[in-house]
């Protein structure tokens, strides 16, 4: 074929200049063609030999989709010469072809001279890409607009307004972007609208991931149909949970089959089965109870358990119809610890294009963003327990009295490892070995738990620290430091030969499946009285007549049982792995390695974890060098410096989360709330507070939270930097508290959403709570009409991996308190505060008993971090007088 048919006239003196340059020898180029479809510019990437050239491996992932719609400023085509003129294509020109179609890139071999051109591979063409009008999406939230018609109170916002702005310049651009949307602007709107918007113009798939399944609920019930229908559009979303919410009927049905050790389990199981057969969902936030997470933990569908097409429930099954759902969707609302599970098998390897946790997908809106270093921290983290070993043994072998059930008994009834084991009546013919290995893995899991909560102490919570430095302390004790590292040592070992065992299993197992008289004889127990037995699903059934199964129906729950225990294993496994890494601390510093109890009463338990101690280049490389637009949006992203007077930056929250480590755009805005703060709300500072570190501190925080809630009526909202300190104020407040009719709710007492639930429904109560409640609390009107703030929130020192981070900081040179410790604790106090106002009719006032807020130099960060309010920074009774009069006189 004549180049001039593939090459614009520019583009062919170009590479033929770049071939006579490099000595007639080969050259590879990337191709990017005109609106006619002609290569017009060129990228010279490599230069090689008269033989060959390097194909650089970058670009061969551009994008996710075949469609060329992701490939928009990458190459169309790859191009390179044959010095020998002979242009038809070599093996390896083949695979690097067949690589780059799989992105949608196009193939060219040419001569020396440019004249001639062999087609390997025709380039996608590329879609034009439909730009969002920033005006006419404006216009669908301004007065009489489509959107604001529909809502029963319509305000005009002008920060909303500039806020879809900035998320259709970083669609059209390709950019990162993050906004700081105070309480009030209408974030939601302003990110569905041109993301609905772009999704459907352009084809793409989009996903809005949120920290909180009620943020979930609100996008996909309510704001996405709401967006939709004022565009006159209709478009797929599809809310997506985690794996584990949803039943997996496969494993239901081995459940059921399994003999129970107690009738409540049975009772359970069976109402499940009841619910599971007219379910839609197969979600477990649709069942009418609350399963235990021993039962539910058994027949939720799991990544590693799930047979895929060999499933026998495949054509029923929840989680692929949910998937099926996914792939033709446009929206997908998720969670942050399934988009960073998603991520991090796509950067780990499986790549961006084909379905991995999530459909392929080229832009995401991050909604909740502060807690992105948080969540994928926490992802990104391994752990094991002894309640957790326990756990994976029990499904795998549990005995109770004379009564035996697990997944090896199932397997054992139908292999021929009943025959050959030979044990005495009533055994279920296991090797005898494994219930012994299991006996030991349970054994120094237990032992190296309990030197691991001698090392917590009060604290509860212990770090190995790296470099040389003495791992224990001095009154760790004789026990803990002769137990704790012998007793990992020999419990991955103890593992290891346990998992050995049972693979041994599994292979005769799987050996003994091809020969179906084998699987017979396995299946018959002799048939006498009072004998173990098989039922017709191939389960063991203790003191049953023996039965020979069908062999087709066996054979088939065989494979289902061996697919399982496998899956069960690597979990053992992997708990071997994390003991491995803590004998190997020191040599590990990414990481930080620390211990924490947990548990309360007579039996609590150690949780060892390894954490990475710097999650931002792995954000950076995963999500924002990769995906094309990504959107971050909070009500808290940016930090004001304590020394000056400086815009609020996003700098902290850039580097934590990766976004400022990335050489793409980033553009960023804050967009103020239009609350009027200062008429309806009261900031209050008691200056006679002692200082944190004062032994009369806690008696202050007692007297004080029981006068301030008793002046208020209640409706308000205690929040405490540590659980002892709750403990001590909600005990000293809460006799004088209800003798007024006000009742004290306490974190603990119950679960997170049962005490909101409460608090929500009784406007005279009080809610006294800790860390997860500074956020995600949506309590308007008279529900909250007090915010109590006891303490700055500072993490404790005691926090391994923000100690191991700050260590990190100091090491490159930076100031830690400066620079991690305050920008923290300021992010965390504008979300506490932020809980008071949800709607712009509230009332309130939020008091901090922290004096520093006003006498240390750093207090000016927290206060230039809050709107303009009205104040009373005075003496404890005049502030607690100003707060009944704001709360009670009459307002205009």
């Amino acid at each position: 074929m004549q180049a001039e048919k593939r090459f614009t006239r520019k583009a062919i003196l170009a590479l033929g200049a770049e071939i006579a340059d490099s000595g007639g020898n080969e050259v590879f180029a990337l191709g990017f063609c005109n609106d006619r479809g002609l290569v017009e510019n060129l990228k010279i990437l490599a230069r090689g030999n008269e033989s060959s050239v390097l194909a650089v491996r970058e670009f061969f992932d551009d994008g996710p989709a075949r469609d060329g719609s992701s490939r928009e400023g990458g190459p169309d085509v790859f191009v390179h010469n044959h010095p020998s003129g002979f242009l038809t294509p070599s093996d390896n020109d083949l695979s690097v072809s067949a690589r780059a179609a799989e992105s949608g890139i196009g193939a060219y071999i040419v001569d020396n001279a440019v004249s001639s051109v062999y087609v390997v591979a025709e380039p996608v063409k590329r879609r034009k890409r439909k730009k969002l009008n920033e005006a006419d999406l404006c216009a669908v939230l301004e007065e009489g607009g489509k959107l604001a018609q529909s809502l029963s109170v319509y305000e005009k916002r002008d920060s909303q307004l500039s806020l879809i702005r900035l998320v259709a310049r970083a669609f059209n651009d390709d950019l990162i972007a993050a906004a700081e949307a105070g309480t009030g602007v209408g974030k939601s709107f302003a990110y569905l609208l041109p993301a609905i918007e772009f999704a459907l113009g352009n084809d793409e798939r989009i996903v809005v991931s949120t920290a909180t399944i009620n943020l979930q609920q609100q996008l996909f019930e309510k704001d996405i149909p709401l967006v939709a229908k004022s565009l006159g559009k209709k478009v797929k979303a599809v809310l997506v949970k985690g794996r584990g919410n949803y039943l997996c009927r496969r494993r239901l049905a081995e459940a059921q089959a399994e003999p129970p050790l107690d009738d409540a389990e049975y009772e359970e199981l069976r109402s499940i089965m009841a619910w599971a057969e007219t379910a839609k969902s197969g979600s477990r936030s649709d069942l009418g109870f609350v399963p235990g997470e021993g039962v539910w933990g058994r027949i939720c569908s799991e990544a590693d358990t799930c047979m895929g097409m060999r499933c026998p429930e495949r054509e029923r099954c929840f989680f692929l119809r949910l998937r099926r759902e996914c792939a033709d969707a446009r929206i997908l609302v998720v969670n942050h610890h399934l988009l960073f599970a998603d991520l991090a098998a796509r950067y780990q390897g499986a790549g961006y294009e084909s379905s991995v946790v999530l459909p392929p997908y080229t832009r995401v809106i991050i909604d909740e963003a502060h807690n992105i270093e948080r969540d994928a921290t926490s992802f990104f983290s391994r752990e094991w327990s002894r309640l957790g070993v326990n756990r994976a043994l029990g499904r795998l072998y549990r005995k109770r009295r004379n009564r035996e059930a697990g997944l090896l008994c199932r397997l054992a009834a139908v292999t021929p490892y009943q025959q050959r084991a030979g044990g005495p009546a009533g055994s279920v013919g296991l090797d005898p070995k494994i219930p012994e290995a299991a006996a030991g893995v349970r054994e120094w899991a237990e032992k190296a738990g309990d030197a691991a909560l001698s090392l917590c102490g009060d604290e509860g919570v212990f770090r190995l620290v790296p470099g040389g430095q003495r791992p224990l302390p001095e009154d760790a004790g004789e026990f803990t430091g002769a137990v704790l590292f012998p007793a990992l040592a020999e419990l991955r070992r103890a593992i290891s030969v346990f998992a050995g065992l049972v693979r041994a299993m599994l292979e005769e197992a799987e050996n003994s499946a091809g020969g179906s008289a084998g699987r017979k004889g396995a299946g018959a127990s002799g048939g006498s009285p009072g004998a173990p037995g098989v039922s017709p699903d191939g389960v063991y059934m203790p003191g049953a007549p023996g039965q020979t199964p069908d062999g087709a129906h066996t054979a088939k729950n065989e494979e289902s049982v061996i697919w399982e225990i496998k899956s069960v294993v690597r979990r053992l496994e992997s708990a071997g792995s994390v003991c491995a890494s803590f004998l190997e601390y020191r040599e590990n510093p990414g990481d930080v390695y620390w211990i924490e109890r947990q548990g309360g009463g007579k039996d609590p338990w150690a949780v060892f974890n390894a954490t990475p101690v710097d999650v931002a280049p792995l954000l950076r490389d995963a999500l924002f060098d990769t995906i094309k637009t990504v959107v971050c949006v909070s009500a808290t992203l940016t930090v004001h410096s304590a020394a000056s007077a400086k815009e609020p930056s996003f700098a902290y929250w850039e580097g934590r989360c990766g976004a400022g480590l990335s050489d793409r755009g980033l553009v960023t805005g804050v967009f103020p709330s239009p609350f009027p703060y200062a008429k309806r709300t009261l900031l209050g500072v008691p200056l006679d507070a002692p200082p944190p570190e004062s032994p009369e501190y806690q008696d202050f925080i007692n007297r004080a939270v029981s006068g301030l809630a008793g002046a208020s009526g209640g409706s308000a909202l205690v929040l405490f930097t540590s659980f002892k300190s709750l403990q001590s104020a909600w005990q000293a407040a809460s006799p004088s508290l209800e003798a007024l009719g006000i009742r004290c709710l306490r974190q603990g007492a119950d679960d997170r959403s049962r005490l909101l639930s409460e608090f929500l429904a009784d406007t005279s109560s009080a809610l006294f709570a800790t860390d997860s409640f500074w956020e995600g609390v949506d309590a308007p009107g008279d529900t909250l009409r007090l915010v109590i703030l006891c303490r700055l929130p500072f993490r404790t020192p005691k926090d391994p991996v923000f100690e191991a981070r700050r260590e990190l900081l100091e090491k490159r040179g930076g100031n830690a308190f400066m620079e991690l410790s305050l920008p923290d604790a300021v992010m965390k106090f504008k979300q506490g505060f932020g809980r008071l106002m949800r709607r712009s009719s509230d009332h309130g006032a939020v008091v901090v008993l922290d004096s520093r807020i006003v006498r240390k130099f750093y207090g000016k960060a927290f206060l230039d971090a809050l709107p303009e309010t009205k104040t009373s920074v005075k003496a404890y009774d005049s502030v607690l007088r100003d707060l009944e009069d704001f709360l009670f006189s009459p307002r205009a």
